[in-house]
């Protein structure tokens, strides 16, 4: 009888066994793969290195008065960006002399007002004109992530206080544009 005992022993061992026979020769493991991409904008690359409008000689010297063919090639800001909803603003100042800086005389004005236009971006250019007290088209939405080229550009100028001024003489009539792209939350 005390062979059974064995047995049974050694039968419940091969029973215990058998699992461990039995388990499979693969264990798999997940891992979550996580980072972020913070919502930015990149105003992109001048192309050449021309950052200036150089307008020249403003007046016809025949007359004094603004000339009516002042034109600029326009400025190609390449490879702007922004990595969600976004607005473009387009900025301007006037072009004022640098050296006169007092009351123009009766008949004269120390200021070219114009339009700056900012194109590309939006469907409708974001547009500017220093010569308006309200530039409600100045910023633009765009709703989606966007890459692409903005084209500035300059157009219809004018004498600050109306056509019938001429401008007063200085050597440095001096204005600025300024885009901008800003993240929309």
């Amino acid at each position: 009888m005390r062979k059974l005992p064995l047995i049974l022993t050694s039968a419940a061992a091969l029973a215990a066994a058998g699992p461990a026979f039995a388990q499979s020769d693969t264990s798999t493991k997940d891992f979550s793969v996580i980072g972020t991409v913070p919502a930015m904008c990149f105003g992109g690359t001048l192309e050449g290195d021309d950052s200036v409008f150089d307008l020249g000689v403003l007046i016809d010297t025949s007359t004094g008065y603004l000339r009516t063919d002042l034109s600029a090639p326009d400025k190609v800001l390449s490879g702007a960006f922004c990595s969600t909803r976004s607005t473009i603003e387009v900025t301007a100042t006037a072009m004022t002399a640098q050296t006169f800086t007092a009351t123009p005389p009766a008949d004269f004005s120390r200021t070219v007002n114009y339009i700056a236009t900012a194109s590309g971006w939006t469907v409708a250019p974001a547009v500017y004109d220093t010569g308006s007290a309200s530039n409600p088209q100045a910023t633009q939405t765009r709703a989606t992530a966007f890459t692409g080229d903005i084209t500035v550009g300059l157009s219809d100028f004018s004498t600050g206080g109306g056509s019938d001024l001429r401008l007063v003489a200085d050597p440095s009539y001096l204005g600025a544009v300024t885009v901008t792209l800003t993240v929309v939350d």
